[in-house]
């Protein structure tokens, strides 16, 4: 199968697997790369160290083109970018944030970069940052999409940018596959679609209720970790909406998480609330002498009540902290009742639990044989 997705990452499908945090592990993302697709490790839990080791272990899993994704706007991910750089992957994935100086450094080895995008600005925006392609992801799908639906955006970005378009939200089958291409896609994502596979790390309970629920099963709401973001409807998720999220505890779980991401916690508080500076210089830091332990204690209580005293900064650090821990016990331990899983509309398009390759292949003949059929109606 030859579009301009495939033939720009050399691969033989154009069927993309997206980076999901606790999801895109080594495993799921070296099997869709060994069925023909291509995966991007999700770097989002992952501190420098774990984002090489896992790097070197789907390079150990599979011998074709696989891609690493950063999410420039959480910490620690610009670093994680470097280390992907540093292994030379061929494709880096992006997104909320600015990447000229990223993309400048993998264009260098000869790799590609696709840049995610929601809206017809930030497509461009990132045209015009020299970015390869773009992976236009529409309301419907889990996570972060747009708040303008997949089968409005994709056109409407098409029509904006010259650069390749990959199309996410909504997608599970050939019949997704092909209405994407007929809205002017050279790819598709399906995220929810190959996070519900047998090589899937979600725990099965999760699975199974995914399989059970309709696409009106899911919520989408800027309370689950201050961004727009979509999960599977369950009575977790629901109180997490109508509460929000407890500045408190919110505060409490950063430190574990700091702890997790290798960051101290006062550059993981700075960088939830600021916005991580994805055009940081990477040049050898000037040797400053370094805060004793009183200085740090009194610069942290100092961001601290600066975050209590700042309910929208401090709800920010509280939503995304909690949301970490949340969607980690959902996606890793199937507990519905504390956690919050991520899900796609698409959920109610799916209905079993196959490998990876059944997905794609079937994927493909299914959107084969639908382009047969209209190109013969059409005669």
């Amino acid at each position: 199968m030859k579009t301009k997705i495939t033939e720009l990452f050399g691969i033989k499908y154009p069927i993309i697997l997206p980076g999901m945090s606790w999801i895109s592990v080594p495993e799921l993302v070296a099997a869709v790369c060994n069925a023909g697709g291509i995966g991007y490790l999700a770097t989002g839990p992952l501190s420098p160290v774990k984002t090489r080791e896992s790097i070197k272990q789907i390079k150990e899993l599979t011998d074709k083109p696989f891609g690493v994704g950063a999410t420039l706007l959480m910490p620690g991910a610009y670093e994680n970018a470097l280390i992907a750089i540093e292994e030379k992957v061929p494709v880096l994935n992006i997104s909320l944030g600015k990447g000229e100086n990223l993309i400048k450094k993998v264009h260098e080895y000869g790799g590609k970069v696709i840049s995610t995008v929601t809206t017809i600005e930030h497509a461009l925006a990132a045209q015009k940052s020299g970015t390869d392609a773009l992976q236009v992801t529409g309301y419907e799908a889990a996570a972060h999409g747009s708040q303008v639906t997949t089968l409005v955006l994709v056109p409407a970005i098409v029509d904006a940018v010259k650069i390749p378009v990959v199309a996410i939200g909504g997608i599970a089958d050939g019949r997704g596959m092909a209405a994407a291409f007929a809205l002017g896609a050279e790819g598709v994502g399906m995220g929810t679609r190959l996070s519900i596979t047998k090589e899937s790390p979600v725990h099965n309970f999760s699975k199974q209720k995914q399989l059970e629920s309709g696409i009106e099963d899911t919520i989408y709401s800027n309370r689950i970790d201050a961004l727009y973001c979509r999960v599977l409807k369950t009575p977790s998720a629901e109180k997490a909406v109508k509460e929000g999220r407890n500045l408190a505890k919110g505060l409490m779980a950063s430190f574990g998480i700091a702890k997790s991401l290798d960051l101290s916690w006062m550059k993981l508080a700075t960088s939830i609330l600021s916005g991580s500076k994805s055009e940081k210089s990477d040049k050898p830091k000037s040797s400053k002498p370094k805060a004793d332990s009183g200085q740090k204690h009194k610069k942290r209580e100092s961001l601290i009540k600066k975050l209590m005293k700042g309910p929208e900064m401090g709800m920010n650090l509280a939503h995304m902290a909690q949301a970490y821990v949340a969607i980690k016990r959902a996606t890793e331990e199937g507990d519905l009742e504390k956690g919050v899983h991520l899900s796609g509309q698409a959920q109610g398009l799916i209905h079993d639990i196959p490998t990876v390759a059944e997905v794609i292949n079937r994927t493909v003949e299914e959107f084969t044989k639908i382009q047969k059929d209209m190109a013969d109606k059409a005669v």
